[in-house]
């Protein structure tokens, strides 16, 4: 007769589990063992986990260094049916009927969350003991830092653990939405794991709840990054005041006072998102990284393919709002596909602009062959202004 389990977990969940992490693509942990290692033998090493976690035995190994319910509807971070495209299409309306908002920024959050209240937010909605055991192992699980040394972890979540963006988003329920709800239901706000703004009708009104946020924050043990926390001013045709401050970032968009063009085709001041410029640089990196140029071996299809799924994110992302900011670091992307023409055949050698007139005349041709050349279809090629 098989020993009683004093933890009912499934093999099925245990299965489940490893499914989500092989999809999350996550690095080896301290072990050095890797996604491909560990499958080499799937069934016993799953039966292992399954095994101990049942009987109670298991202990999470150290975790590595990485540098780097019913929720309140201004919450998207991980949650199903919201996005962090969402959030921001939400602040660009609110944007426009409030004057002010408070850019939040959490000093340190993932490595300063109290690990007891969020022990106590966890308690709350896990339905099984089994649960809550493993994720308070799971949290006090020693860190590795980079010369091997074994450090305890007495507070915060690792940054790269699976379950860590869903256990700060839990603690954030408790110390910030449900709080705000209470003390100030007048007041939107926007959140995406930490990353928060508040709107406000008036710069006094935004100083004041900077103050309480910044209090009550601090009874959850955490703290307001004292610069990077700041009031914005909304300015627009309509807002024509000045103040220190008239542009932030959310999640990887600007929003400040920009040229639009409305319906009749006049041109007016708005205040509204595009892609932040951290967010293009790290594109032009990218690109930069790919090193077409030296890629001579590939035709100009099989690059395509190479490289259209992550330009298809960008522009799917970035390009939601204000797209015609996604031009230049495009643009640039035409200029490495130039070069990499000017190397690939020899009637194109040394005659860059040649070749770039090539890269137009591919693109006019068959505009789908590259994600970023459909931008270009109602103004001319985008290959056209390399």
């Amino acid at each position: 007769m098989s020993e009683a389990k004093p933890f009912c977990i499934s093999k099925w969940e245990v299965w489940e589990a490893y499914k989500r992490v092989k999809a999350n693509q996550g690095a080896a942990g301290v072990d050095e063992q890797s996604i491909a290692d560990f499958e080499r033998n799937l069934k016993g090493n799953l039966y292992k986990i399954w095994n101990r976690m049942s009987s109670g035995s298991y202990l999470p190994p150290p975790v590595r260094t990485v540098k780097i319910p019913l929720f309140h509807p201004d919450s998207y971070g991980y949650r199903p049916g919201k996005s962090a495209l969402d959030a921001v299409g939400q602040a660009r309306q609110r944007c426009w009927r409030y004057d002010w908002i408070l850019d939040l920024d959490i000093k340190g959050f993932f490595d300063n969350i109290p690990q007891d209240l969020l022990i106590r937010a966890v308690k709350k909605h896990a339905k099984e003991q089994w649960m809550v055991l493993y994720i308070e192992r799971w949290l006090k699980a020693p860190v590795q830092e980079e010369d091997g040394q074994l450090v305890p972890r007495e507070k915060g979540t690792p940054q790269g653990g699976v379950i860590s963006p869903l256990l700060a988003n839990l603690f954030l329920h408790y110390a910030f939405d449900r709080w705000m709800a209470k003390q100030y239901p007048q007041m939107p706000f926007e959140r995406y794991a930490d990353d928060a703004i508040v709107h406000c009708r008036t710069e006094a009104e935004a100083q004041g709840v900077r103050a309480a946020i910044a209090a009550r924050l601090k009874e959850c043990g955490l703290e307001l990054h004292p610069e990077k926390t700041k009031v914005v001013y909304c300015k627009d045709e309509d807002r024509r005041s000045t103040y220190p401050n008239e542009k932030f970032d959310f999640l990887g968009y600007t929003f400040r006072p920009r040229r639009s063009k409305n319906r009749k085709g006049k041109f007016f001041i708005n205040f509204s998102p595009a892609v932040a410029d951290k967010a293009v640089k790290a594109i032009r990196v990218e690109i930069r990284s790919w090193d077409l140029h030296l890629r001579s071996d590939k035709r100009i299809e099989d690059l395509s393919r190479m490289f259209n799924p992550k330009i298809r994110g960008w522009l799917q992302y970035y390009g939601r709002y204000y797209r015609s900011a996604l031009y230049p670091p495009m643009r640039q992307l035409d200029r490495s596909l130039a070069r990499w023409a000017e190397r690939k055949y020899k009637k194109l050698r040394g005659h860059l602009r040649r070749a770039t007139h090539w890269v137009a005349r591919i693109s006019r041709r068959d505009p789908k062959l590259w994600a970023h050349w459909q931008m270009g279809e109602r103004r001319g090629s985008m290959a056209g202004a390399v």
